[in-house]
């Protein structure tokens, strides 16, 4: 097998090039009431600041029910997925394994009823071997109308190719 490039060895010769580089701009989403309320009963997290509209405008500093910094986090996967990638980065690529994160900052509340949608850059790029590269990408959450983000996180996968 000499002078054999793997799948994974070009992927990641490709993304080393991409470090540092936007990648793009994933579609608006909607945080409607029910998904925050869905969200709520299947983590038990039913703080009043979430599902409870009318609290919400007497005593909540945002006057409405916001997400829950998890569940915003959460959709990361369908908002990163919507970014326009390379094919050239997902060429015989067989799967992606959520490795974790190295930073998540929860910046600004999503309202109730908002839409959010992620940029994606990649910050770094590991060989693990020759069908596996690591990549962490900075992925920042806006929310449409807001000057600040949603959210800012260091997402690490692992790609593994055929």
């Amino acid at each position: 097998m000499t002078g054999m490039t793997t799948n994974g060895e070009s992927a990641y010769a490709f993304l080393q090039g991409s470090v540092g580089k936007h990648e793009g701009t994933g579609e608006w989403f909607l945080v409607d009431q029910a998904r925050i309320n869905e969200f709520a009963e299947v983590t038990e997290d039913r703080q009043f600041i979430h599902i409870d509209p009318e609290k919400c405008a007497a005593l909540s500093p945002w006057g409405v029910p916001i997400a829950h910094g998890f569940l915003t986090l959460s959709l990361l996967t369908p908002l990163v997925s919507s970014v326009p990638q390379d094919p050239k980065a997902l060429e015989g690529i067989l799967m992606a394994v959520n490795y974790g994160f190295d930073k998540v900052r929860f910046v600004s509340p999503v309202k109730v009823n908002s839409k959010i949608r992620a940029t994606s850059v990649v910050s770094a790029v590991d060989q693990k071997d020759p069908n596996t590269v690591q990549a962490t990408r900075t992925v920042t959450v806006e929310i449409e109308g807001e000057t600040k983000p949603a959210l800012v996180a260091e997402w690490v996968t692992r790609l593994i190719y055929s």
